[in-house]
């Protein structure tokens, strides 16, 4: 393998114009979480789970203001933990956003690997502990080709996998119109709790759904013109996913019962199998794989790339800047994150990974909305998106609320996401100690 020293290292290749971005951004947010979860958000709300979804889009759309505006002053690699580092000039927590926003990632591809695995069962009965790294590791060979063949990738997959939920949307028209299934059942809450505690509570599960802006922020260095191209990409993808995401949630309620979606790990296949079973059921579980298939690939290239500008940024060991000479990508920042994402796969099951990786990233977004504020006094010299004040300050409350448990939330995402942070915390530990003894090391000897 050729690499090279960090202070020699190429930049990294700008290949992303502005319809590879908007693919991009369409492409991480139609993914797992839709394929995944749709029957999970249903059993904790009811059949109006599509307002869940709802609710999530719009803290989606206040967030993601702060991001245009953010990625146009800054327009570098890194995310959440270089805007936390412009706001607050704090390595530490600059260390601890982006480690959190690594591990979203990494628990979103250790979702994304069980739901794989779950339509993979329509073809053969193979074990997990042989799915989960085939698929992980097959991902991180084409993320290791470079830049522009995994975003190439993505595009023929984004249409698979849009296509695979406007099926779903055209059989829940024709399912209805032939007197399959009723709407009213997409209008029912679960009995003994308040409606609007029970939107609010499946918003906190279905914002795993609606979170690729931040995935296409960390791959602003591969982008031609960021200041131009990512307002478009993030308004059209979020708008285009959101209404998706409500008119399946809708169908798959109105189509299939509630008991039959709380015990399924093949969500949207069952609108299938009951909406129309002359439709065949390989052909959509291979769409259902593409799909989160292609939610893990963007995932582990941005958590890659993450990794990469840190290290640029200094707030980890320099050897995950180390770009490969010839595919021009960060390699050991690839090597380390796949290795990750294979010991998280097996960590729990898909509810809890997607609810951990949710909860995460609420809490960085959270930041990311005080950062936008924070960060308002300083000015660039070159022209960028400024976001509505009002946005940012709407995106932290409803942030830090559905990130609370007064949300309703899973207390074993809790748990999850505590240990992972305990692990970052003392990662930081081990890296600072390192820096004080090189630094002992150096100094010359008196006399």
């Amino acid at each position: 393998m050729t690499t090279n020293v960090p202070n020699a290292e190429p930049a990294l290749h700008r290949a992303i114009g502005p319809k590879l971005l908007l693919f991009m951004v369409i492409g991480d947010m139609l993914g797992t979480g839709i394929y995944a979860l749709t029957g999970d958000v249903a059993g904790q709300v009811g059949g109006a789970a599509w307002l869940a979804f709802g609710g999530a889009f719009l803290v989606a759309m206040f967030t993601a203001t702060s991001y245009l505006e953010l990625v146009g002053k800054y327009p570098h690699a890194a995310g959440a933990a270089l805007y936390a580092q412009r706001a607050f000039n704090s390595r530490f927590l600059t260390f601890v956003v982006g480690f959190a926003v690594m591990c979203s990632a990494l628990t979103s591809v250790g979702a994304a690997s069980r739901t794989f695995a779950g339509y993979f069962q329509e073809f053969a009965a193979w074990p997990l502990v042989l799915l989960v790294p085939l698929f992980i590791v097959g991902l991180a060979v084409l993320n290791f080709r470079g830049v522009a063949e995994s975003v190439k990738a993505n595009v023929v997959m984004t249409c698979i996998e849009l296509a695979g939920l406007l099926i779903v949307i055209a059989i829940g028209i024709w399912a209805l119109g032939n007197g399959i299934g009723t709407t009213s059942n997409a209008f029912d809450f679960n009995a003994g709790a308040d409606p609007f505690a029970l939107v609010v509570s499946g918003a906190g599960l279905a914002f795993f759904a609606i979170i690729g802006f931040e995935d296409s922020v960390n791959m602003v260095e591969e982008v031609e013109d960021p200041q131009r191209d990512f307002p478009k990409a993030f308004f059209i993808g979020i708008s285009l996913t959101g209404v998706v995401y409500m008119l399946v949630a809708f169908f798959t309620t109105a189509l299939v019962p509630i008991e039959i979606l709380r015990d399924s790990n093949q969500d949207l296949l069952e609108v299938v199998r009951i909406g129309a079973p002359w439709f065949p059921l390989g052909l959509f579980a291979l769409i259902a794989m593409v799909a989160v298939s292609n939610t893990s690939l963007i995932n582990l290239m941005m958590s890659s790339r993450l990794l990469y500008g840190m290290s640029r940024e200094r707030t980890i060991p320099r050897v995950f800047g180390f770009v490969h000479l010839s595919r021009r990508t960060p390699w050991v920042a690839i090597i380390a994150t796949t290795v990750i994402a294979l010991l998280l796969a097996s960590w729990s099951g898909v509810r809890t990974l997607g609810g951990t990786t949710a909860l995460l990233l609420l809490c960085v977004f959270a930041l990311v909305n005080v950062s936008v504020l924070v960060l308002r006094k300083q000015s660039v010299s070159h022209a960028h998106y400024r976001a509505p004040i009002l946005c940012p300050i709407l995106g932290l409350i409803t942030c830090l609320y559905l990130a609370s448990p007064f949300s309703g939330r899973d207390p074993a995402q809790y748990r999850v996401a505590g240990v992972l942070l305990l692990l970052g915390l003392a990662l930081f530990g081990i890296n600072w100690l390192m820096g004080r003894r090189r630094a002992v090391d150096s100094v010359e000897p008196a006399g």
